[in-house]
């Protein structure tokens, strides 16, 4: 069986990608830092629906605790599919923002990226098959007023995907990365009317997890083995 790592996975998006992957086959591990309660119910419900999955929890900002609990992990054999979601958002506009907000931001999305990644390529490469898929945002794409961190953060990942994508080619990975656009969520609630949002998105919508998480499961498959080094958009049209 197929072993996959959703880091962020109880958040709304990673929680559709844990529950999509798990309906492919894959033994998910849906992994928290400081929501475990989410994510022991995410993944009993994945039971329950005779999927396969378990709850694995670390830091991803701290590369000696995330090497530790992989390594433990790779016991058991490699785990062939990475979805590197973990992300937060600390916004301000530039001009006030202070070292707290930016490098906790950066922390989790670039250095937790590397954090995670890493340790689990050589047993990949091992295997002769991988896929790594990145979750970024229209943010690091367009930018956003207040977002300087979140959008750096995010655009690191858009280079990386492409340099580990030529690195592992030859090897039967791919890396490629989402961007998402706006999509339903408690978070998006307050911030996106729906005013902003027929404004902003030309198909008058925001999009649903499911959706986006559909799209990281066929990346995720045998049938995307030929799509590697791509930045892919979606958000009903934004840009």
């Amino acid at each position: 069986m197929i072993r996959a790592l959703v880091t962020g996975g109880s958040g709304t998006i990673g929680t559709a990608i844990a529950r999509a992957l798990a309906e492919r086959g894959y033994h998910v591990y849906v992994h928290t830092h400081g929501r475990p309660d989410r994510a022991e119910a995410i993944t009993a419900e994945i039971v329950a629906r005779n999927g396969s999955a378990e709850v694995v929890r670390f830091d991803v900002t701290d590369a000696a605790e995330t090497r530790h609990v992989l390594e433990q992990l790779l016991e058991a054999g490699a785990l062939q599919v990475l979805v590197n979601n973990a992300g937060i958002h600390n916004d301000a506009i530039m001009p006030g923002m202070q070292l707290e907000q930016w490098f906790p931001v950066i922390d989790v999305s670039l250095n937790g990226f590397f954090n995670v990644t890493q340790p689990l390529l050589l047993p990949m490469i091992r295997t002769r098959w991988g896929r790594i898929i990145n979750i970024s945002s229209v943010t690091a794409i367009a930018g956003n007023r207040g977002q300087v961190n979140y959008a750096a953060a995010k655009a690191g990942l858009h280079g990386a995907t492409r340099s580990l994508a030529l690195e592992l080619a030859s090897r039967g990975i791919t890396v490629n990365t989402v961007a998402p656009g706006i999509i339903v969520s408690p978070a998006t609630e307050g911030v996106f009317p729906q005013e902003a949002i027929e404004r902003l998105v030309p198909m008058k919508r925001a999009g649903r997890p499911e959706e986006v998480a559909d799209l990281v499961s066929f990346l995720a498959s045998d049938r995307a083995g030929y799509i590697s080094g791509q930045l892919i958009s979606i958000n009903g049209g934004m840009i």
